[in-house]
């Protein structure tokens, strides 16, 4: 059987291989299976036999002989994008909220990589077949700027600075409730929810991951906080777990709070900064504020 490899993103530094494994190949495999195949020698990091509980670097390559699915061709798909800049070696795009970023299970089509794919992008591959010039994420109802690497060469120094903190995310949320201070320091480590799968929650176990959010006060209304946040880690739900620990979750999050009237989370990737791999000089991005952002602070204002 051919040897299949992966690649490790930044966004999962510091995951144990059989977690991240048990993730990518939930479909194929149980975490106990992977388990079984890595004590097997079956599966290796840059080449080399390691355990089970292996932590993962950005950059690593996991070489695989055990049975994976094959994976449906990307399609390219003609949708709307706002491209804000691009070069040779990366694109920065405005995503609107409710875009998927990749496809997955769920969203086989109408995502991120397909509108790039559409317009003829040429990606880098270091993410793997399915994330095809993918840095970082947005959720899905989360709008706002991404980087996209064209060449291997990008993908790999802008992963290293999201591995060294380097890479500046601002973010606009709005939050339920009147916080107190003005400022504040989030440092709470992030880890799978005990009880459901599909949250994320403040953990006190060894496979939590440390996670540190910045936030400042912009405006305060009746009944809810307009913050600016800047995030230290890149955790999965960071900022939605984070607020919502602080009892503030961000307005519209049903999964960490309150649905309410609103059609999605009022979070916005408002800027990046970054050094560009090729030039070496700091770039630096802002979205516009979007409409539906943009209401969502009126209707706060009216409450």
């Amino acid at each position: 059987m051919a040897k299949i490899h992966f690649d490790v993103e930044a966004l999962w530094a510091s995951e144990r291989i059989d977690s991240y494994l048990a993730k990518l190949l939930k479909h194929e495999h149980s975490r106990e299976e992977i388990k079984r195949s890595i004590k097997k020698g079956q599966i290796t990091v840059n080449g080399k036999h390691v355990e089970p509980r292996h932590l993962l670097k950005p950059g690593d390559r996991i070489e695989t002989e055990i049975s994976v699915s094959k994976t449906t061709r990307l399609a390219p798909e003609e949708m709307p994008l706002k491209v804000i800049y691009e070069d040779n070696e990366l694109l920065i795009v405005d995503k609107p909220a409710g875009m998927v970023v990749h496809p997955g299970a769920g969203h086989p089509g109408g995502t991120l990589v397909n509108a790039l794919l559409g317009r003829g992008s040429t990606l880098s591959s270091v993410g793997g077949q399915e994330r095809p010039g993918i840095v970082h994420r947005l959720d899905k109802e989360t709008s706002g700027l991404l980087v996209i690497a064209k060449t291997n060469r990008a993908h790999r120094l802008l992963q290293s600075q999201f591995a060294d903190r380097s890479f500046s995310k601002t973010y606009l949320a709005v939050v339920r409730g009147r916080i107190e201070f003005e400022e504040g320091h989030v440092s709470e480590p992030i880890g799978r929810h005990p009880k459901i799968r599909q949250k994320m929650a403040v953990s006190r176990l060894e496979s939590a991951k440390a996670a540190e959010t910045r936030y400042r006060v912009l405006k305060r209304f009746k009944t809810a906080t307009l913050l600016e946040i800047k995030l230290l880690t890149g955790r999965t739900h960071q900022i939605r777990v984070h607020m919502a620990h602080l009892g503030h979750p961000v307005v519209g999050d049903g999964l960490y709070g309150t649905k309410g009237d609103f059609k999605r989370h009022a979070l916005h990737a408002a800027r990046i900064q970054f050094i560009h791999p090729q030039s070496g000089k700091l770039m630096k991005f802002e979205a516009e504020t979007p409409e539906d952002f943009k209401l969502i602070l009126k209707n706060a204002v009216a409450q």
